[in-house]
C-alpha cells in the first residue's frame, strides 16, 4: 500500500467496512531505514526530497550509511524481544531536529537494494545468523 495523503474532512461512513491506519504526518528531512538482524542494526538514511512516501521514486532517492540515533538500537532490541523476532525492517521518519519517528517495523522487509547502495554487510549477517540458529 502507499502512502497518501488525505483530508479527513473526506471521510465518511464508508471508512468503517475495513481497516485503515491513518497517521499524522511527519515533517521530516529524511527517512532512517534499519534492518536488524540478530543483534547487528544496520541504519541507513534515505533523502527523498519532497516525496511522502519513498518508495514512489528510487531513482530520486540517495542513500548513506549512518549511526542510529543514540538509544535507537536499544529500542529495536527491544521490540524484537518481545514480539519473538530475530529480523525486522523498521522505518522512521526523521525530523528536523534528529528526532527518529517510528513509522513501522515489516518483519520480512526488503533490504538487500540497501547494501547495493551503502555497502553494509547486511547478507553477510544474515548468512551468519542462519548458521548460528536462534535459540
Amino acid at each position: 500500500m502507499w502512502v497518501a495523503e488525505v483530508d479527513p474532512a473526506e471521510f465518511d461512513e464508508s471508512i468503517a467496512a475495513t481497516a485503515h491506519l491513518f497517521q499524522a504526518k511527519v515533517q521530516a528531512v529524511g527517512h532512517l531505514r534499519v534492518t536488524a538482524i540478530g543483534d547487528r542494526v544496520f541504519c541507513v538514511r534515505i533523502d527523498s526530497g519532497d516525496l511522502v512516501d519513498w518508495r514512489y521514486d528510487y531513482d530520486a532517492l540517495t542513500y548513506a550509511a549512518t549511526d542510529p540515533p543514540p538509544g535507537l538500537a536499544d529500542l529495536i532490541a527491544a521490540y524484537l524481544k518481545r514480539f519473538d523476532l530475530v529480523f525486522g525492517c523498521f522505518d522512521f521518519a526523521l525530523r528536523p531536529d534528529g528526532t527518529a519517528v517510528f513509522l513501522e517495523c515489516n518483519p520480512n522487509g526488503q533490504w538487500a537494494w540497501l547494501e547495493d547502495e551503502t555497502g553494509l554487510p547486511m547478507t553477510a549477517a544474515l548468512a551468519e545468523l542462519l548458521e548460528r540458529g536462534h535459540a
